[in-house]
């Protein structure tokens, strides 16, 4: 039977624009692993996972810097980097979704927005080559009408260029989408682009105080993400 509050549910906003890494996949493991193979490749020693946790949210090559010398500001000279950075992307390549996993609430929400009207597209600092093959594997790729990597544009998150792109794939503007993220690099591009932001509290913030970056809405699940975009009434 269906239910009737469901069938009257409908998005607040025609296009939810929604982050990767930390948001709907945990691919820390996996970017662990090829983190790790990397530095053992180069004689250098593992570090911990929660420690590369803290390294991700801004695409391949600053997680590459950061491995390689346990800061996150920190960057290694060009040599150094290129014989690093093709390690690192044949492992990942390797090693994408061994152990990586959609987080609780991810597939009922993306079928919740759906359902409600909300055209999807989905923007991340990833490159589309892991990307796609990534959603793909956890089968969630189609319910995405656009995807933007971290190599689609010349720019990535924070700026708000892959947002205002998305939008525009879905036939919108920006203003008419939410973006639901975990990092200050989504906020930013947000409130740049002219989006509200749902932030999640559980991803990859880099220790940033999610509070004081003023989200419009700040929750601890993708489940109440998915609150805040659909209204039933």
């Amino acid at each position: 039977m269906t239910n009737p509050q469901a069938a009257r549910a409908a998005a607040r906003w025609p296009g939810v624009i929604i982050d990767l890494d930390g948001t709907l996949v945990d691919s820390v493991p996996d970017l662990a692993t090829a983190a790790n193979l990397m530095l053992a490749d180069l004689g250098r020693p593992p570090r911990a996972e929660a420690e590369i946790r803290r390294f991700v949210g801004n695409g391949v090559p600053r997680l590459v810097h950061r491995a390689l010398t346990g800061d996150a500001d920190g960057e290694v000279g060009a040599a150094e980097f290129e014989r690093a950075y093709p390690l690192f992307m044949r492992h990942y390549r390797d090693h994408l979704s061994d152990a990586s996993s959609l987080y609780p609430g991810v597939r009922d929400g993306l079928d919740r927005l759906t359902a409600a009207g909300a055209r999807l597209a989905c923007v991340t600092n990833k490159m589309e080559e892991f990307a796609r093959p990534l959603l793909d594997r956890f089968g969630v790729l189609d319910r995405f009408a656009a995807l933007v990597g971290g190599d689609t544009l010349p720019e990535k998150k924070p700026d708000p260029a892959p947002l205002r792109f998305a939008a525009a794939a879905l036939g919108l503007d920006a203003g008419q989408c939410a973006v639901i993220g975990d990092s200050a690099s989504d906020v930013r591009a947000a409130r740049a682009a002219g989006c509200v932001c749902v932030v999640v509290r559980y991803g990859y913030n880099q220790g940033v105080d999610l509070d004081a970056l003023g989200p419009e809405f700040l929750v601890d699940d993708f489940a109440a993400a998915v609150d805040c975009v659909v209204q039933s009434g």
